[in-house]
């Protein structure tokens, strides 16, 4: 039983950690950037209201698609939102819909924390800015 746990949990790991696939050149790419220490987590939640299997990037094709990414925060406590004055990690789900999608593009999606508010942009491969949160929501 033991040596059945051991490996499941290896799996688990390795699986993890398997490498990106292929960008796909008849499709759109986007990658996910957190700038600053607090940011901790930003991840692919959902691709036009379908669930994605794998978090660490959106593939599209051409077009129109809203991008829902799960983006994890630490804010500071002491102002009410800890009862101990440390931090505390906020989870939200933000939306980000985008109508111009390129084959063969990469884009970025960079997510930040402004106080309680969590942010996304989407960036083109020319570093400008083509799009941002529409909507979010904070567990």
């Amino acid at each position: 039983m033991r040596t059945m746990m051991l490996l499941l949990a290896i799996t688990a790991v390795t699986g993890c950690q398997s490498p990106l696939p292929s960008a796909n050149p008849e499709m759109a790419w986007v990658d996910f950037s957190v700038p600053f220490p607090n940011d901790r987590l930003l991840m692919a939640e959902r691709l036009d209201k379908q669930r994605l299997r794998d978090g660490r990037f959106f593939q599209v094709s051409p077009g129109r698609h809203e991008l829902i990414v799960r983006f994890d925060y630490e804010v500071g406590g002491g102002g009410g939102l800890s009862l101990m004055g440390g931090t505390t990690v906020r989870e939200c789900y933000l939306t980000v819909p985008y109508a111009n999608f390129q084959a063969g593009q990469r884009y970025v999606l960079e997510g930040r924390s402004m106080a309680l508010t969590p942010e996304a942009r989407l960036y083109d491969a020319k570093g400008e800015m083509v799009a941002e949160v529409s909507e979010f929501y904070c567990l």
